[in-house]
């Protein structure tokens, strides 16, 4: 009888009649999304987990001046960026992505993530870290 893009474009809301009873009724049509599939170092495969990189990224951030709403629009960008490229996603770049938003947001979080994400053993470890960060956000000086 009547269909109309519903919920911000995501589903067609349709109003059907039944043809034997009359009896009308509304049904929802949405696309169903394949699985983002995480490949592990270890090998093993598990479903992308949103709120899994979230909490490792709010945990890096706590303290900080850093709003939640960022790291979730964060989190939904890597998400969309590795749902784009399509097929299995390894975690490393999942966890790259992740280091490279949190060097543009905060210093203090990017050495925090990346202190768990590369394993960091020792001191020497976060000052290589420091130094690559220094390095990489120094200005140029000009004579």
């Amino acid at each position: 009888m009547d269909s109309r893009v519903a919920e911000d474009g995501s589903a067609i809301r349709r109003r059907r009649e039944c043809a034997a009873c009359g009896q009308r009724f509304t049904t929802f049509e949405r696309i169903e999304e394949v699985a983002l599939v995480v490949v592990k170092r270890s090998g093993g495969r598990e479903a992308f987990d949103g709120a899994k990189l979230l909490a490792g990224m709010t945990a890096a951030a706590k303290n900080r001046p850093v709003d939640e709403a960022v790291l979730i629009g964060v989190v939904t960008r890597i998400e969309e960026e590795m749902r784009a490229r399509g097929g299995d996603v390894p975690s490393e770049e999942i966890g790259r992505a992740a280091l490279d938003a949190l060097r543009t947001i905060d210093d203090v979080a990017y050495v925090r993530f990346a202190s768990v994400y590369k394993g960091f053993e020792g001191t020497e470890d976060f000052a290589r870290e420091i130094g690559l960060l220094v390095k990489a956000t120094a200005p140029k000086i000009r004579s």
